[in-house]
C-alpha cells in the first residue's frame, strides 16, 4: 500500500499557508523526499521562511532556525564543547558537548548569504555527512535531517558570495519571484485572517483550540523508500548523463552555449538530477521515470551549479536561460531514436547506391 496520499495530504495542508509560491512547496517535498538540502533565493518577504515554517509545522518533527549574520561563529551553529567543574570539588572538570540548533529534523539556515562564508561552512559536514565533528567526536544529527537555506539575491548589500564547492551540497536551487496581482491580494486576505484568529485564541474568554493533523516521520521514510525502486529506463538515464555533460562540453552544440558558460556541472548533478526526477515521478503518480520528470527538475539542478560566462553576463542571460537552452538542444530519447534511424535509411540507401 502506497504513502503517497499522505504525502498529497501534507501537500494540501501546506498549500493553506503558501498562497502564490506553489513552486516552493513541491521542491520542499521533492528535497525532503530525496533525503537533500535545498537552497532558496528570493528578495525579502517572498515566503522563503513561511514555506518552511508550513513544512515542519505539518510533521512531527523538530524545527530551529538559525539566522545568519556577519558575526555568527560556527559555534552558534553546531554547538560547543564546554568545560564543566563541579563547584567545590577536588576532582578534574570534564568537557561536555553542547549541541547546537543544526541538531533538529528541519534546519532554516535563514539568510545564510550574509555570513561570511567561513561560518557558512560549518553547515556543509551536517549537509553532507550527517554528522558534526566537535574535537574529533563525531556527534550524528537525527535520520530525518534536512537544511533548507534561504539566500538573498548576490547583488544586495551585507551578502557574500557563496564558493561553488559549497553551493554544489544543496539537491536545489529554487528562484522565488513576485506573486501574481491575485494571489497577493489572497495573501493580505490570509494573514488579516491569520491576525485575527491569534486575537481570538489570545483571548482568555476564548476556548477555541486549533486541532493540527501531522504527519509522522515514518511517512516520510515510508515515501523515500517507494521512490528508490521507482524505475529509470535505460534511454532516460542516458538523457540525463546527455544534459549534464552539455554544460560540460557545450561546444559539442552551438559555439553560443559555449561562450555562456564559464564552468559545467559536477558528477553530483548527476546524482541529484536522478534522485528528483524519481521524486517527481512518484508524486506525480507514474511507475517509471519520464522525460517531463527529468526536465521538470532540470532548472532546480543545475540553477546553482553553471558558473556563467562573461558573455552571458554581459547580456543578461541566465543560468535559467543557459537551462532551457540546454533543454531545446539535448535530443530526447524519442528524437535520439529518430536520428540513428534516419543515419540507418542513409547509410542502407547509400550502400545500394
Amino acid at each position: 500500500m502506497t504513502v503517497l496520499p499522505e504525502i498529497m495530504a501534507l501537500k494540501e495542508r501546506m498549500s493553506k499557508d503558501i498562497i502564490g509560491q506553489s513552486k516552493i512547496l513541491d521542491y520542499l517535498l521533492v528535497g525532503m523526499l530525496s533525503n537533500g538540502n535545498v537552497l532558496v533565493e528570493g528578495l525579502p518577504g517572498l515566503a522563503k521562511t513561511r514555506a518552511i515554517k508550513a513544512l515542519s509545522n505539518n510533521l512531527e518533527c523538530d524545527f530551529n532556525r538559525i539566522q545568519f549574520t556577519p558575526d555568527i561563529t560556527s559555534g552558534d551553529i553546531v554547538g560547543r564543547e564546554i568545560y564543566i567543574k563541579p563547584e567545590g570539588s577536588q576532582a578534574e572538570g570534564v568537557f561536555k558537548f553542547n549541541k547546537g540548533p543544526v541538531f533538529a529534523n528541519v534546519v532554516l539556515a535563514d539568510e545564510v548569504n550574509r555570513a561570511p562564508p567561513r561560518s557558512q561552512n560549518a553547515l556543509l559536514e551536517a549537509m553532507e555527512e550527517r554528522q558534526v565533528t566537535i574535537a574529533s567526536v563525531s556527534h550524528k544529527v537525527p535520520d530525518l535531517f534536512m537544511v533548507m537555506a534561504t539566500m538573498n539575491p548576490a547583488t544586495q548589500e551585507g551578502t557574500f558570495a557563496m564558493p561553488e564547492a559549497q553551493m554544489d551540497r544543496f539537491l536545489l536551487h529554487i528562484s522565488v519571484d513576485y506573486p501574481t496581482e491575485e494571489a497577493e491580494v489572497d495573501v493580505v486576505r490570509l494573514i488579516r485572517q491569520e491576525q485575527s484568529q491569534k486575537a481570538r485564541l489570545a483571548s482568555k474568554d476564548s476556548k477555541q483550540k486549533v486541532e493540527r493533523i501531522l504527519t509522522k516521520q515514518e511517512t516520510i521514510f515510508a515515501a523515500r523508500a517507494e521512490l528508490d525502486v521507482v524505475p529509470v529506463p535505460p534511454e532516460i538515464e542516458r538523457y540525463m548523463v546527455d544534459l549534464i555533460f552539455a554544460t560540460r562540453y557545450p561546444e559539442r552544440y552551438t559555439y553560443e552555449l559555449r561562450s555562456f558558460i564559464l564552468v559545467g556541472a559536477s558528477p553530483r548533478a548527476s546524482l541529484a538530477i536522478d534522485r528528483t526526477a524519481r521524486a517527481h515521478a512518484w508524486l506525480h503518480g507514474r511507475k517509471e521515470v519520464t522525460v517531463e520528470d527529468v526536465q521538470a527538475m532540470l532548472k532546480g539542478v543545475l540553477r546553482h551549479r553553471i558558473k556563467r560566462g562573461q558573455r552571458a553576463i554581459e547580456h543578461r542571460i541566465t543560468a535559467d536561460d543557459i537551462v532551457q537552452e540546454i533543454i531545446e538542444l539535448v535530443p530526447t530519447p524519442a528524437k535520439r531514436a529518430e536520428m540513428e534511424k534516419k543515419k540507418r535509411e542513409k547509410a542502407t540507401h547509400a550502400v545500394d547506391k
